[in-house]
């Protein structure tokens, strides 16, 4: 009763700024400078709560960020959509290719690569979309901009990179239209590893939360494509995560994240979190100098 009160009478704003201090510190072991935030985890804190330019929207979502992807980039780079429904029981699955991957277009991590059509159960993958479209994101997370993302089914190419598995996923953290770091994601649904390089290819020698690969990681055939890609699509904003994979003689665009995290990564050393707060506090034209 009480909860339901609250909600009516206190600012939507506002309950996401409690929940978000309580969470940060929680999770950081201090409350959060959210006026000259110092951190990279501050910064989401920040932009999760109080930002909410529609761009944050159209980038949220797995579906509309597609046109953004095509007017700066071409259509090339875009991995082939099969079907968009908000029916989970209008899915063409007679239609589809042996392999695939069902988001949907309203989430976070919530994703069905399917490798083996034959194998698969339909009615189960419909259940779970159903409850992916029943679900607002935002309640969970409350990361604002995905607040008003229209929920969907989308049905999507699977990226082969020859492996047999899904492709090593490379994570382009941008400020100001510049990369500075690169987390590289493997065996993402076995053992998940990952590691953080520079744009140089050249290991920071720090991690966030995962177990770190066991050895160096080979340099993608296609680094300078991946960063001029991802440059190109964070030239106007102060922040922005570009997830590419390189797979041959081609990259394809994986997804656009705004709040790495929903603020609660954990970089070791802390080091490494107060110097992607630095970079993403500096203004464009001090980038530049």
């Amino acid at each position: 009763m009480l909860r339901a009160i609250a909600r009516r009478c206190v600012p939507r704003t506002v309950r996401d700024l409690i929940s978000g201090v309580r969470e940060h510190r929680a999770t950081h072991g201090e409350y959060p400078r959210l006026v000259k935030p110092r951190t990279f985890n501050e910064w989401v804190l920040r932009r999760k709560v109080f930002d909410g330019r529609p761009i944050l929207t159209q980038l949220t979502d797995k579906y509309a960020v597609r046109h953004y992807v095509a007017q700066r980039l071409g259509p090339a780079i875009l991995p082939r959509v099969y079907c968009v429904t908000s029916d989970p029981a209008a899915i063409p699955f007679s239609g589809l290719p042996e392999r695939f991957v069902v988001k949907p277009t309203h989430g976070s991590g919530w994703v069905r690569v399917v490798l083996n059509k034959t194998t698969l159960d339909v009615d189960e993958l419909r259940n779970v979309c159903n409850k992916w479209l029943a679900t607002n994101y935002y309640d969970r997370s409350r990361e604002r901009q995905y607040r008003k993302v229209t929920p969907r089914i989308m049905v999507e190419e699977f990226i082969d990179d020859g492996s047999g598995a899904a492709p090593m996923d490379y994570k382009f953290f941008t400020f100001h239209g510049k990369v500075h770091l690169i987390q590289i994601d493997g065996a993402r649904f076995t053992h998940h590893r990952c590691a953080l390089y520079d744009r140089h290819w050249r290991d920071t020698g720090a991690g966030v939360q995962l177990d770190r690969f066991d050895g160096p990681v080979p340099k993608p055939p296609n680094l300078e494509r991946m960063l001029q890609a991802a440059e190109a699509l964070g030239a106007d904003l102060d922040f922005v995560r570009v997830d590419l994979y390189d797979v041959g003689k081609r990259i394809y665009f994986g997804e656009m994240t705004t709040t790495p995290g929903g603020g609660f990564a954990r970089f070791h050393p802390q080091a490494m979190d107060e110097h992607l707060g630095q970079l993403w506090g500096r203004s464009a034209a001090e980038q530049a100098g």
